[in-house]
């Protein structure tokens, strides 16, 4: 993996952040109390399309040859991914087609369809990568993983540059993973500006094929089922190159209960006034489960998104 380089992630970010927001870092008074530490939130549930993978998106699209341009892409993404393929498409004039679950978020569908893209509806999260792939070979147009490509990453490591540039000296990064395109380029990032800090990556048990993968050494399947943190769903494929990237930067894979993330989503929203989804929410979990983990330490928690389902924040809410 020549192509990742410190370099590159400086280089895309000058690229892409005339398109992006630099999201807040935030120091969390109540968090810190909790925990012991100083606990900052990188709140990328505030950027475009309210999560982190409009980073990745554009840096990829960029690019684009002039005849793939011509040809359009295609991806597959339970949501957040979608939609920052759909607004990168917009920004650049490209045609899109966009590979959903069956069963995604009735807000992260209604997101999507705010953009002039193709949807196609079908299969579970697992089907969904192997049906855009098809659907690519047999169109000729280009597929976007959303991990699965190394200008996504280094797109997605983007947000290190950002955490340093507002935190000269940070001990602790805690990152959502699902399929590991942003812990992959936020690790990598971050050990080379930092060798010390320590990386920890979250998932549920019910989305845990890189934690049993990490944990085996090697890419396994896993059998995954419903989760609050429905945005880390979709397991990873066996060509994976964030599986490497991981197992070289990434000190930690660690999971969360369910009822945590949802006391995260809820404290989030009451304490510190964020709309955060499940999967944005669970690295906030991890710090309520193990609170004297670390001591004295500045721990970034990324919060990735905050496209939630409005009766599922609501119902959240209601168990206060």
């Amino acid at each position: 993996m020549s192509s990742l380089h410190l370099d590159a992630i400086k280089e895309a970010y000058q690229k892409i952040k005339g398109f992006v927001r630099k999201t807040p870092l935030i120091h969390s008074a109540y968090f810190s109390e909790l925990c012991g530490n100083n606990v900052y939130l990188k709140l990328e549930n505030q950027q475009l399309t309210n999560a982190f993978k409009i980073r990745g998106a554009l840096n990829r699209m960029l690019k684009l040859s002039s005849d793939e341009k011509t040809r359009g892409v295609i991806t597959a993404s339970s949501g957040n991914h979608a939609q920052a393929i759909a607004l990168a498409a917009k920004h650049l004039g490209i045609s899109a087609k966009i590979v959903v679950p069956k069963n995604i978020s009735e807000a992260k569908l209604k997101k999507i369809k705010q953009y002039d893209v193709t949807i196609v509806q079908e299969g579970d999260f697992d089907e969904i990568e192997t049906k855009a792939r098809d659907l690519s070979a047999q169109e000729k147009i280009t597929y976007i993983s959303p991990y699965n490509d190394i200008d996504i990453i280094i797109g997605q490591g983007t947000i290190a540059l950002e955490i340093y540039k507002d935190l000269e000296h940070v001990d602790v990064i805690i990152v959502p993973i699902g399929g590991g395109g942003l812990i992959s380029g936020i690790a990598f990032a971050s050990k080379l500006l930092n060798p010390k800090v320590k990386i920890i990556g979250v998932q549920t048990k019910g989305a845990s094929t890189m934690f049993e993968s990490w944990k085996a050494g090697k890419i396994i399947q896993v059998e995954e089922f419903n989760t609050i943190a429905e945005g880390l769903l979709g397991g990873i494929e066996s060509d994976a190159i964030t599986f490497e990237i991981i197992q070289n930067y990434v000190d930690e894979i660690v999971l969360v209960d369910e009822e945590s993330v949802e006391k995260a989503i809820n404290l989030l929203w009451n304490i510190e006034g964020q709309i955060v989804e499940g999967a944005g929410a669970t690295v906030v979990a991890f710090l309520i489960e193990k609170k004297q983990k670390f001591l004295n330490k500045n721990v970034v928690a990324v919060i990735s998104g905050g496209n939630i389902n409005e009766s599922l924040f609501k119902e959240i809410l209601s168990k206060r």
